[in-house]
């Protein structure tokens, strides 16, 4: 049997709700698509691996449109493709709603509290440590790699590009991943304590 037509039956089989097949399918195909989607990403890691699932669950629904004209690997990658235009049509429409991250004074504010409670005189210190508890708990929830993007920005005063290279990724990664990294961190506070992330404050209670 040619490969042709073993996609053929792979797919047959798919529709026919095999549960064997689709261990298969994913097995097969999840690995090659998500290499396939790292090289167009920037090897942003995360977003290739939403892309590839996402790719997997829409061929699943679209399989009756498989006509084995074209090998399926090939079919999967032209849906792939049109995934990451959406991804990126995506990313030009919200970079367009949100303010850059590294001009966000809220999440600046609220994280650097965590360096200034460290430096401060003790008695100093004293005032800023309940802030700097509630901010360190809402680092700890998010995903670890977010939480060290906006560490390395907020608190290190890394650049961009100097994140992108420790991730090992591309600027626009770099810069799309702190983007997610500070809504999440946004939406984790609110989540937690019912309110927004608290600003720094001065010496004295007078906002930094």
């Amino acid at each position: 049997m040619g490969l042709a037509d073993e996609d053929r039956q792979l797919v047959k089989r798919l529709l026919a709700g095999e549960e064997r097949a689709f261990n298969e399918f994913f097995d097969g195909y999840f690995a090659r698509l998500y290499r396939f989607a790292l090289t167009r990403t920037g090897r942003d890691e995360e977003t290739a691996r939403d892309v590839a699932q996402e790719t997997m669950i829409r061929a699943i629904r679209n399989l009756g449109s498989y006509r084995g004209e074209a090998a399926l690997f090939t079919w999967l990658c032209q849906i792939c493709r049109s995934r990451l235009s959406e991804h990126y049509s995506k990313s030009m429409r919200e970079a367009a709603r949100f303010v850059p991250i590294e001009d966000d004074p809220d999440v600046r504010a609220a994280l650097e509290v965590l360096q200034a409670a460290a430096e401060d005189e003790p008695e100093v210190a004293a005032s800023r440590s309940e802030i700097a508890r509630l901010v360190q708990v809402a680092l700890d929830n998010l995903p670890a790699r977010y939480a060290s993007v906006l560490e390395w920005k907020y608190i290190e005063g890394l650049s961009v590009q100097s994140i992108a290279t420790r991730l090992g990724v591309g600027f626009p990664a770099a810069q799309s991943v702190l983007q997610r990294a500070r809504v999440a961190f946004r939406e984790g506070f609110e989540t937690l304590y019912g309110v927004a992330a608290p600003a720094g404050r001065r010496p004295g209670g007078s906002p930094s």
